[in-house]
């Protein structure tokens, strides 16, 4: 079913984008839609306050046995939740951001469900060596 949802996403792209058929329109709205993905989070911390960043250097142990025990460390130095305005506006930001990726995927003729599949099943087996 999920498959179908997202094989039918990808349909109504194709169908609804006609001005910014072109490859390098593609890629350039791809590039702006991630930027205005980042501005929203940003906006949030800087503008809103309802997100704050709380950066410090990262104190690992000498010994660290696990995976599961480095994790333990490790912070994404967000503090705070998004508020329900700034929630709807990264929502709507990672809406496009998606809508530009399945129109990259139609140009490119790769199907988007596929694409999530593949990298799902590479991070599901490869495990934490998937690291990037």
């Amino acid at each position: 079913m999920k498959d179908l949802i997202c094989d039918e996403f990808q349909n109504v792209v194709g169908e609804l984008l006609i001005r910014h058929r072109s490859i390098l329109d593609i890629l350039s709205k791809l590039s702006e839609s991630n930027c205005r993905v980042n501005r929203a989070v940003v906006k949030s911390v800087t503008t809103c306050g309802c997100l704050s960043v709380e950066a410090t250097k990262i104190q690992l142990p000498e010994q660290i046995n696990s995976f599961e025990e480095l994790k333990q460390y490790m912070d994404s130095h967000l503090k705070g939740q998004l508020c329900p305005n700034c929630e709807e506006v990264v929502y709507n930001e990672l809406g496009k951001l998606l809508f530009y990726t399945a129109a990259l995927c139609n140009a490119l003729d790769i199907n988007l469900y596929d694409a999530f599949i593949k990298e799902y099943k590479k991070a599901n087996t490869l495990g934490i060596f998937n690291m990037t």
